[in-house]
């Protein structure tokens, strides 16, 4: 292993990174080009009437909104979803008078659930990936079960008590 690392390793390295890079920062400017645009067309006026027309209390609201996260989560990368439906949903939360910190480690939190849920759950793909090739998509799909479990169960409590995602905030920033 030892002196495998020389010019053409490294320039290789570097123009992989960069390209990687370069694919983020295409995707930061996509999301937030169509989020500019649907601004600019009514689209968050649109949302927000929907949203605070639901027949739901303002509890009721946050959970549905969060519903819609945990399925977009299916099918979307994380940086789509911060970026577009974060900006339109922050307002709406904001409204209700929720705390947006509160809100935002509940957002996370059930992106990151999202992610571990099959059926596309793309980090189970990750996990394929990396797992030895007699692990199944399937043992992985019984295997992620009780994590999903225990993340549901965090969610529930952070949503139950706020002071858990707003106290050292409040602490460090006051």
């Amino acid at each position: 292993m030892a002196g495998r690392l020389n010019l053409k390793v490294l320039n290789s390295s570097m123009q992989q990174t960069t390209r990687t890079a370069a694919f983020i920062f295409a995707i930061f400017l996509g999301a937030t080009a169509f989020s500019v645009v649907l601004r600019g067309l009514g689209g968050d006026q649109v949302i927000e009437d929907a949203l605070l027309g639901l027949p739901f209390g303002p509890y009721g609201i946050v959970l549905a909104i969060l519903f819609g996260v945990f399925l977009l989560g299916f099918f979307l990368d994380w940086v789509e979803i911060t970026l577009i439906i974060l900006p339109l949903v922050a307002p709406v939360v904001q409204q209700l008078g929720f705390d947006l910190v509160w809100f935002t480690i509940l957002f996370a939190m059930c992106l990151q659930t999202s992610f571990l849920t099959p059926p596309v759950g793309f980090a189970l793909f990750y996990i394929k990936g990396v797992a030895p090739p007699e692990i199944n998509v399937t043992d992985i799909y019984r295997g992620v079960v009780p994590f999903i479990i225990i993340q549901l169960i965090g969610l529930a409590i952070v949503f139950v008590v706020p002071e858990i995602a707003t106290w050292l905030p409040s602490v460090a920033y006051d």
